[in-house]
């Protein structure tokens, strides 16, 4: 194991929380895999390299330091919004909930995402169903405790529109009659459907909600799969140890031109019993 592998595991050791983030993936030049074949493959692979990267840039005064907060990062990507440019883009972001059963994961995710890209709001964040145990309907009681988040952040101008994910019909009724701030969309995985369903179209269509498609797993990041892009990374480390709460993916769109400027994850993990 080499002095990278050596103080990125000591640091990790000590650590309670680790903030991974990977900068715009559009500025990593040699290290993006050409060709991922999959979403799951991408996000696993720039796991893999954030944390490579990180790990060859480690100083010694952080060593020296052991910070509860491991803020890690691939640096020559890191790219925020320039102020006099923000009106002429859309910042979008969905939101996957991993291993947390805490709404505050919420707030976190869209804080971290404003303060990556160096804005004060994101235009849209869309939330993926939060994980179920397996034979269990999504309700909309597992909802609520994540749209009241958002809809906070909507109220304090963190967020201008929310929307979800992976809802049918029933579902989408259910949280816009309960809901203060109403859905403004909701994404269908086209996997699961080729055609709209029309009782979801029609609902749709009425209040004004859009429906986008995504191409999305069931479950982007599980605990296994991070842990295992952690002990590839890092060898020798107690992977097991940690466990994601949340990921952020997000893209920043030029409104006038619809070309991606930056797109990148952010994700946060904890380690068990801190």
């Amino acid at each position: 194991m080499g002095t990278d592998s050596r103080a990125a595991k000591a640091l990790l050791a000590r650590a309670r929380t680790l903030h991974l983030q990977t900068g715009n993936l559009l500025n990593w030049g040699r290290l993006r895999k050409k060709c991922p074949s999959t979403h799951s493959e991408e996000l696993h692979d720039c796991i893999q390299k954030t944390l490579n990267e990180w790990s060859s840039q480690i100083n010694a005064d952080l060593v020296r330091e052991f910070p509860d907060v491991l803020e890690c990062t691939v640096s020559h990507a890191v790219e925020k919004i320039n102020p006099d440019e923000r009106e002429e883009m859309k910042v979008s972001a969905k939101l996957f909930i991993v291993g947390s059963n805490s709404s505050s994961s919420t707030r976190s995710a869209v804080d971290m995402a404003c303060s990556v890209l160096g804005v004060t709001q994101l235009d849209s964040v869309i939330i993926a169903s939060p994980p179920i145990e397996d034979g269990v309907n999504l309700s909309l009681e597992h909802l609520q405790p994540y749209w009241e988040e958002l809809e906070n952040l909507v109220q304090s101008k963190k967020i201008v529109a929310i929307g979800t994910s992976d809802l049918d019909k029933t579902q989408l009724e259910q949280l816009y009659q309960w809901a203060q701030v109403k859905p403004n969309s909701n994404q269908v995985n086209l996997a699961s459907c080729c055609v709209m369903p029309p009782d979801l179209t029609a609902f749709a269509k009425q209040f004004d909600i859009q429906l986008l498609t995504h191409n999305d797993p069931k479950e982007l990041l599980s605990e296994a799969s991070f842990q295992e892009a952690l002990q590839e990374s890092i060898p020798d480390i107690q992977a097991q140890e940690w466990v994601p709460l949340w990921l952020l993916r997000y893209s920043v769109i030029v409104k006038s031109r619809g070309i991606i400027k930056s797109k990148g994850y952010i994700l946060q993990a904890k380690r068990r019993g801190s």
